[in-house]
C-alpha cells in the first residue's frame, strides 16, 4: 500500500489512461525514490565516516550495480524496499545520533512503512529496540533511563500505528496479519524451475549457497572485493573489541550493517523459502554491503593517511573501477538487469543461457517490437508476442503493430529463449542480437516471404525428412515422428488464417524418469511451437527429451479465440511413445469393473496408483465436442486438514478444477483426461463436470 497506492493515485490525479503514459510515470516514479534512496546513502555515509569524497564513492557504488539500477525502474516490490531500507537505517543513525523525540516519532513511521513494503522490515524494528535496550543498560541514571524508556515506547507505537494503518489487510486482525506474512514469506506458492549452475531445480529445493553464488556472480568486482573487504574488517574489530561493543555507538551500528548483510541470506540458506529470479528477494542486502565498503574503503584510506601518493592511488584505483562498469551497463542498456561479471563464463551467449536464468522478464522482446517498426515500411504487421511489449510504445509508434489475437495469423514471432526442442532457432534469422547478454534471441518471420534462404532450405528440409515417414496421427494436420523429432503438416494451407499453436504434453509411464525438478506423481511435460508457412505447407516441428516415454497428447489450440473455449484445442489425439500406453491401461481397468466409478455421464472414473503413479483418469468412449469442452471439476478432502493450503483451510477441501483438455486428447472417439493427486493421505474425492454456457 505504501508504494502502490501512491503510484495508482498519480495516475488517477494525472488522467493517465494509455498504457505507454502509465507505463512511464510507474517507471519515473519508482526510479527517482530509488534516487532518493541514493542521497539517503549518501549521508549516511558521510555522517558514519565524516568524509564527503567517501560519501560519494559511497553514492557511485550504490548507483552502479547493473542489475539493481535496471531493476529501478521496472521492479515496483524489491527495488522500493531497498530504497525504504536505506532510509530507515539513514533515519535510524539520525535518531540513535540527535536522540530526541522527534528523531525517534520520524523512525517509527520509516519502521512502519518499510514493514508494510515487506515484512522482513521487522528487522529494523527489532534492531532499534535491541539498541535502545543497549542505551538503557549504559545509561547514567534514572532520569536518563527514563528518557530512553520513552522514546523507544514511541518509536515502538508509532511503527506499529504507522503499519496497522497502511495495511487494510491487519484491520481485522493484526496478529493474523503478521503470522500469515511470515509464513507466506517462507512458503510462497510461487513454485517454478530455476536455471542455477546449469541445472534446473524447483524454486523450493535450491541448493544453500544459491543467494551468495548469485550475489557473487552479478555484482561487480571491485564492489564485491571492497564490500567482503569492509565486512571482514567488521567482523575482527568486532571481535578485538568485544567487550567495548555495547558501549561504542559507531562500532555497534557497523556491526549491525553486518548482521543485516549476513542474516537474511543465512535464514534463506537454513528456512529454503521460495526463491526465483536470481537473488531480487534479497536485493536489500546490497544496501549495508555498500555502506560496509564505505567501510573497507574508509580504512584503507586511514591506514595511508600519511602518505598523500598511496591516497591519491587507492582513490584513482576505485574511481577507475567505478568507471569501467560504465561501458558495460552502456552496452546492454536498457537490460542491465541481465549483467554477469567475469566468474561466468559468458564467452558465448548460449553458453550463458544453458547456466543462469538471464531474461526472464522478457524486457528484450521490447528490442524486438521497435525492430519490426523498420520492417515492411507502410505494412502493418501481426506480430506473436505479449500485449505489453507493443503497448508500452508510444501510441503513434504502435499503430503499424498488431498483436496476432483475435483470428489474425502472426506475421512475426518473438522469441526470447533459446530451446533446444525447436531446430529453427539455429536459423540464420534476419534478426539477431548478440550482444554482452543476448537478452533477445531471434525475430521469428512465420511465412517464407520473410525468411532467409537458409531458413526456408532447413524447413524443407524437415517436411521431407517427416513425410519419408508414416504419419503417426492423421488429423486436421498430420504428424510425423522421426526418433524423437515430432513434426506437424498442413498441406495447401491458407496463407491468412487463425494463429495456431502445437503441442505436445508427455505422461511418462515411470515419473521417476523425469528429471529431479519436474517429478511429481502425475506430472506431465508440455513443449509447444507455433507454425510457419513454406511452399504453401504449414509445418510446426517439436523436438522430444531423450527421457520422453509415455503418453503423448498432440493438439493444436487456436489462440485467436475469446470466451469460455478460449485455448480449447481444434484437435487433441492420444499417440503412446511405449506400450502399455494410457489406451491400453483404461482398457485393463474397464476388464475389471470394480475399479472404475461410472458417472451420470457415461464417463468411467479411476484411481491409478501402479508403479509409483497417483493419480485420476477419466475416459468416456463416442465423446462429442461439447463433453470435451466442458470443465471438469475435483475437490479433495485430506485427512488431516493441516495438509491444506492456508487459502483452504477454511473450506476445508483443496479445490483442483480443470478443463478436461487440459490434461487429455480424444483418441478414436474417446475423452481421456488425467488428473494428479497430492502426496498427502485423502479422506474423500468429489468430482464431475461443470456445465458453464457462458462467462460470467
Amino acid at each position: 500500500m505504501v508504494f502502490e497506492l501512491p503510484l495508482l493515485l498519480a495516475e488517477r490525479a494525472l488522467g493517465l489512461t494509455d498504457y505507454h503514459y502509465v507505463h512511464r510515470l510507474r517507471l519515473t516514479l519508482t526510479h527517482l525514490f530509488f534516487i532518493f534512496g541514493g542521497f539517503c546513502c549518501y549521508r549516511l555515509a558521510y555522517h558514519l565516516f565524516g568524509s564527503r569524497l567517501i560519501a560519494i564513492l559511497t553514492l557511485l557504488i550504490f548507483l552502479l550495480h547493473p542489475r539493481l539500477y535496471a531493476h529501478s525502474f521496472i521492479n515496483s516490490k524489491d527495488l522500493p524496499f531497498l530504497s525504504m531500507f536505506v532510509i530507515t537505517l539513514y533515519l535510524l543513525e539520525r535518531a540513535f545520533r540527535r536522540d530526541t523525540p522527534g528523531a525517534f516519532l520520524l523512525l517509527g513511521l520509516a519502521v512502519g512503512a518499510l514493514v508494510n513494503l515487506r515484512i522482513m522490515g521487522v528487522m529494523l524494528f527489532a534492531a532499534a529496540l535491541a539498541l535502545r535496550g543497549m542505551d538503557w543498560f549504559y545509561a547514567g541514571g534514572r532520569p536518563e533511563r527514563k528518557r530512553i524508556l520513552l522514546t523507544a515506547g514511541l518509536f515502538a507505537l508509532t511503527a506499529g500505528l504507522t503499519l496497522y494503518a497502511l495495511s487494510p489487510y491487519a484491520w481485522t486482525n493484526p496478529v493474523d496479519y503478521l503470522a500469515s506474512s511470515l509464513n507466506l514469506t517462507v512458503n510462497h506458492p510461487n513454485i517454478s524451475p530455476q536455471l542455477f549452475q546449469g541445472q534446473r531445480t524447483l524454486s523450493g529445493a535450491l541448493p544453500p549457497h544459491y543467494t551468495a553464488v548469485w550475489f557473487g556472480i552479478t555484482t561487480p568486482p571491485l564492489i564485491l572485493l571492497l564490500g567482503l573487504g569492509g565486512a571482514a574488517g567488521v567482523a575482527i574489530r568486532g571481535l578485538i573489541r568485544s567487550g567495548a561493543v555495547l558501549g561504542n555507538t559507531r562500532l555497534r551500528f557497523q556491526l549491525l550493517l553486518l548482521a543485516c548483510f549476513l542474516l537474511p541470506p543465512l535464514a534463506a540458506a537454513l528456512l529454503d523459502p521460495i526463491q526465483y529470479n536470481g537473488w531480487r528477494h534479497l536485493y536489500f542486502v546490497y544496501v549495508p554491503f555498500v555502506l560496509l565498503a564505505a567501510g573497507g574503503l574508509h580504512w584503507l584510506m586511514a591506514a595511508g593517511s600519511g602518505q598523500g601518493r598511496w591516497r591519491a592511488g587507492g582513490y584513482g584505483l576505485v574511481g577507475l573501477g567505478l568507471g569501467l562498469t560504465l561501458p558495460q551497463m552502456a552496452q546492454i542498456h536498457p537490460l542491465q538487469y541481465s549483467y554477469f561479471n567475469f566468474l561466468v563464463d559468458r564467452t558465448t551467449p548460449e553458453r550463458l543461457w544453458t547456466q543462469y536464468e538471464v531474461d526472464y522478464w522478457q524486457l528484450g522482446r521490447r528490442e524486438g517490437v521497435e525492430y519490426l517498426r523498420g520492417v515492411s515500411p507502410g505494412a502493418t504487421l501481426a506480430v506473436r508476442t505479449q500485449a505489453w511489449h507493443i503497448n508500452i510504445l508510444p501510441p503513434a509508434a504502435r499503430q503499424r503493430l498488431i498483436r496476432a489475437a483475435g483470428g489474425r495469423r502472426a506475421d512475426w514471432e518473438l522469441l526470447y529463449k533459446p530451446d533446444p526442442g525447436q531446430p529453427d532457432l539455429a536459423f540464420n534469422a534476419p534478426y539477431r542480437r548478440h550482444l554482452y547478454n543476448n537478452t533477445l534471441v531471434a525475430v521469428r518471420p512465420l511465412d517464407a516471404a520473410r525468411m532467409t534462404d537458409t531458413a526456408v532450405t532447413t524447413y524443407r528440409e524437415l517436411r521431407r525428412q517427416a513425410l519419408a515417414g508414416e504419419p503417426i496421427i492423421r488429423a486436421d494436420y498430420k504428424v510425423y515422428l522421426n526418433g524423437k523429432r515430432l513434426t506437424f503438416i498442413q498441406e495447401n494451407c491458407p496463407a491468412q488464417g487463425r494463429d495456431v499453436w502445437f503441442g505436445a504434453r508427455l505422461f511418462p509411464h515411470h515419473p521417476e524418469t523425469l528429471p529431479p525438478h519436474l517429478w511429481k506423481p502425475g506430472s506431465y511435460v508440455t513443449f509447444s511451437n507455433n507454425r510457419v508457412r513454406v511452399d504453401d505447407t504449414c509445418l510446426a516441428v517439436l523436438q522430444l527429451p531423450d527421457y520422453a516415454q509415455g503418453d503423448l497428447i498432440l493438439s493444436q489450440r487456436n489462440l485467436g479465440n475469446w470466451g469460455p473455449a478460449a485455448g480449447l484445442p481444434v484437435w487433441a489425439e492420444l499417440y503412446s511413445l511405449s506400450q502399455p500406453g494410457l489406451g491400453e491401461l483404461i482398457a485393463d481397468y474397464r476388464r475389471g469393473k470394480d475399479a472404475a466409478a461410472a458417472g451420470p455421464n457415461g464417463f468411467d472414473v479411476f484411481l491409478d496408483r501402479a508403479e509409483g503413479r497417483n493419480r485420476l483418469i477419466y475416459a468416456k468412449g463416442d465423446c462429442a465436442q461439447a463433453e470435451y469442452e466442458t470443465p471438469l471439476t475435483l475437490h479433495i478432502t485430506p485427512v488431516n486438514p493441516a495438509d491444506l493450503p492456508d487459502y483452504r483451510r477454511e473450506s476445508g477441501f483443496d479445490n483442483r478444477d480443470f478443463p478436461l483438455d487440459w490434461y487429455g486428447g480424444r483418441p478414436g472417439g474417446q475423452c481421456v483426461a488425467v488428473a494428479p493427486l497430492p502426496d498427502y493421505p485423502i479422506a474423500a474425492l468429489r468430482t464431475g463436470q461443470d456445465n458453464r454456457s457462458e462467462v460470467n
